[in-house]
C-alpha cells in the first residue's frame, strides 16, 4: 500500500530576474535619427516568498522602469523574468494574461490611483470580475473582508474616493492590490505622498498583511529610514544597474560599494551614535542617453582609478552580498 501524496508549496524563489534589460528608442529630432535610452542594464535578483526586497537609488536610476517590467506592463528588451517558475519575459499574450493576477501594484499617489467616478465597491470588484469566476454575492463578501483587513468599514464600499483622506485612499489601493491574493505586490513609493504620522500606519499595514497572506513585496523607495523598517533584502541601483544586493541587515551595518556608502551617509538620524560620516559625491547622475564607459559611477566616485573608467565591474560575492566594484576590497 502506497502512502498518500502530501501537497507542498513550492520552495524556490517566488520571483527571479536574471540580466533583466530594458532599452528605449527615442527620437532626437528631425534628421537626427534615434537614440537609445538604457533604462535597465542587466539587473539580477530574486525574491523569496513572504519576504520584502527593497529597491533604492536616486531619481533616474531605473526603479520605476524595473517596476513596469515586474508588473508585466512592459516587456523587457532582454533577460529572464520568472514568476512562480514561469518565464514571462518573452511569454505570449495568453501566458501573460494568466500570470498578471499574480503580480499587483500599489502606486505612489493615492489621489491619482483611484478612479474618482467609481465607487470603492466597483474599484475592488473589477479585478475580481475580470480574473475570477466568483458570483456577485461571493465577490461582495470578499470585498467586505478585504476592506476589514485594511481597516475600513463595509459602508465605505458605497462611497467615492473624494470622500476619503490620503491615508484612507492608500488603504483602499492596498485592498485593491490584495483582493486577488497575489503572490507579489510591487509598491512604488507607497508612503512618500502621505503625512509622516500616517506613513507608519501604512507600513505596519503592509507588514501585517504580509504576515497573514504570505505576500512577497518589491518595495521601491528613496527613503532609507522606511526601507530599514520594512525590508528583508536590499537592491541598490545606479544608472540602470545593480551595484550592491544582499541582506538588509548586512548592508546597513557595513555598506561596501562607494555609492551605497554615500546613500547611507545621507540618511538623517536622531541619535548621535546612529549618524554616519557624511560622504560628499560631486556631479550629477549621468544621462542614460550617453552613459559613461566602464563603471557608471566612476565619474563621481572618490576612489575611482583608470581601470574604473575602462572596465565595467560585474556583481561578485563579497561578505555575504553581491557588489559591483573593482576596488571594494581596498576601500
Amino acid at each position: 500500500m502506497t502512502e498518500p501524496e502530501i501537497s507542498m508549496l513550492p520552495t524556490g524563489p517566488l520571483l527571479v530576474a536574471n540580466n533583466l534589460t530594458r532599452h528605449y528608442l527615442v527620437s532626437r529630432g528631425l534628421f537626427k535619427g534615434h537614440a537609445t535610452v538604457k533604462a535597465l542594464n542587466g539587473v539580477s535578483f530574486s525574491l523569496q516568498r513572504g519576504k520584502t526586497l527593497a529597491v533604492v537609488g536616486e531619481s533616474g536610476c531605473g526603479k520605476s522602469t524595473l517596476a513596469r517590467q515586474l508588473t508585466l506592463i512592459e516587456a523587457p528588451t532582454a533577460g529572464v523574468l520568472q514568476i512562480d517558475g514561469v518565464d514571462v519575459a518573452q511569454a505570449d499574450a495568453a501566458t501573460l494574461k494568466a500570470m498578471r493576477h499574480k503580480v499587483q501594484m500599489v502606486f505612489q499617489n493615492p489621489y491619482a490611483s483611484l478612479n474618482p467616478r467609481k465607487t470603492i465597491a466597483y474599484t475592488l470588484d473589477e479585478p475580481l470580475l475580470i480574473n475570477t469566476t466568483l458570483s456577485s454575492a461571493e465577490r461582495a463578501q470578499k470585498i467586505d473582508a478585504m476592506l476589514a483587513k485594511v481597516g475600513m468599514r463595509p459602508e465605505h464600499a458605497r462611497r467615492y474616493p473624494h470622500m476619503f483622506s490620503g491615508g484612507q485612499r492608500q488603504r483602499i489601493a492596498i485592498a485593491r492590490a490584495m483582493v486577488l491574493n497575489p503572490g507579489i505586490v510591487v509598491a512604488d513609493e507607497p508612503v512618500s505622498a502621505l503625512d509622516v504620522s500616517i506613513q507608519a500606519q501604512i507600513l505596519n499595514l503592509f507588514m501585517d498583511l504580509q504576515d497573514e497572506l504570505g505576500t512577497g513585496y518589491v518595495f521601491i523607495s528613496h527613503n532609507l529610514s522606511v526601507v530599514e523598517h520594512v525590508a528583508d533584502d536590499l537592491l541598490v541601483m545606479y544608472l540602470g544597474a545593480a551595484v550592491e544586493c544582499g541582506a538588509k541587515a548586512a548592508i546597513f551595518a557595513r555598506p561596501l560599494h562607494p555609492y551605497t556608502q554615500a546613500l547611507m551617509s545621507a540618511t538623517p538620524a536622531i541619535r548621535a551614535e546612529d549618524r554616519r560620516t557624511k560622504i560628499k559625491i560631486t556631479g550629477e547622475l549621468p544621462s542614460p542617453f550617453n552613459a559613461p564607459s566602464g563603471c557608471a559611477f566612476h565619474q563621481r566616485c572618490p576612489h575611482a582609478t583608470e581601470r574604473c573608467g575602462q572596465e565595467v565591474p560585474l556583481l561578485r560575492p563579497i561578505e555575504n552580498r553581491m557588489v559591483a566594484c573593482h576596488r571594494v576590497e581596498e576601500i
